[in-house]
């Protein structure tokens, strides 16, 4: 076996903090994994390169001498990719509105750091097209089946609000409890929808209407199919003049995350998700 980029990644992210947990933690792996990929180089090299027990990791001197090639060598590496994919567009995928001023902002800090820019492409099922490499990056609510290679950063938290018809009997409500949603037939979109039968394990709805795209599932909850919950960001975005929000009131709160494949073009993506947290932060903070 020879040594790969995936051996230089993982030594080098370790040995920048002198933590396995953080290393982990930014390359998206898990700690076994992780250690595993440390032996394997260790055992390629046929040299120690950490010293680790149960209250540090320190570099030994073979693991010193290694580290500096090492980050030469992924250095080169980063270089090559980006003059190759430094034209290439970083394609950002979403399947209904885009938080705000999240969006926005995140994707401003990306091509301010990096020269580059984001194009915004709409997919029902952003997951799918992830997979299919038909976008780089998804913005994704709550779902959290996600197929094997997906890896997530979570962003933030959004309140929710029930969605009905004019004519439903609480459209002029103060507002809804969790806890009555299932007095009522529950409309919900079953490719990207935050609430469905898949969120409650007891109880909830007695009877659902199932549709497959953000337009069936508006016009649906607008003709009178049914009530459904959505992220309080719609209650600013969404006009429509045959429905109305109404406060939900205990409810759990839906999680903004983004989700991506590891690939060729990783730096790119990961350059991304560095901004998406950044724009989080106070600005004094960001620099």
């Amino acid at each position: 076996m020879d040594v790969e980029l995936r051996h230089l990644r993982a030594f080098v992210a370790v040995a920048h903090g002198l933590s396995f947990t953080h290393a982990a933690e930014r390359l998206f792996v898990t700690q076994p994994a992780l250690t595993r990929t440390i032996k394997q180089l260790e055992s390629i090299l046929g040299v120690t390169l950490l010293d680790r027990d149960t209250r540090r990791v320190r570099l030994t001197p073979e693991g010193a001498r290694f580290l500096q090639g090492a980050r030469a060598a992924l250095g080169a590496v980063d270089r090559a990719v980006s003059n190759v994919l430094q034209d290439a567009p970083l394609r950002l995928g979403f399947s209904w509105l885009l938080p705000d001023p999240w969006a926005q902002q995140a994707v401003a800090e990306y091509e301010r750091v990096t020269g580059g820019t984001v194009d915004l492409v709409r997919a029902d099922d952003p997951t799918a097209a992830l997979v299919r490499r038909e976008i780089d990056v998804a913005v994704l609510r709550d779902r959290t089946e996600l197929p094997d290679g997906v890896r997530t950063v979570r962003l933030f938290e959004e309140r929710r609000v029930v969605i009905c018809s004019t004519t439903s009997p609480i459209a002029e409500r103060r507002s809804v409890d969790w806890s009555e949603l299932e007095a009522w037939p529950f409309v919900y979109n079953s490719v990207s929808g935050t609430v469905g039968p898949w969120s409650w394990r007891d109880g909830g709805p007695t009877r659902f209407v199932e549709t497959h795209n953000y337009d069936e599932w508006l016009e649906s909850i607008a003709t009178g199919r049914g009530i459904s919950v959505v992220p309080d960001l719609a209650t600013r975005r969404t006009i429509h003049p045959s429905i109305r929000f109404v406060p939900l009131v205990g409810a759990p709160p839906s999680t903004v995350s983004i989700g991506f494949v590891l690939d060729h073009q990783e730096r790119l993506k990961r350059r991304f998700a560095d901004a998406a947290v950044a724009v989080l932060s106070p600005p004094s903070d960001r620099h």
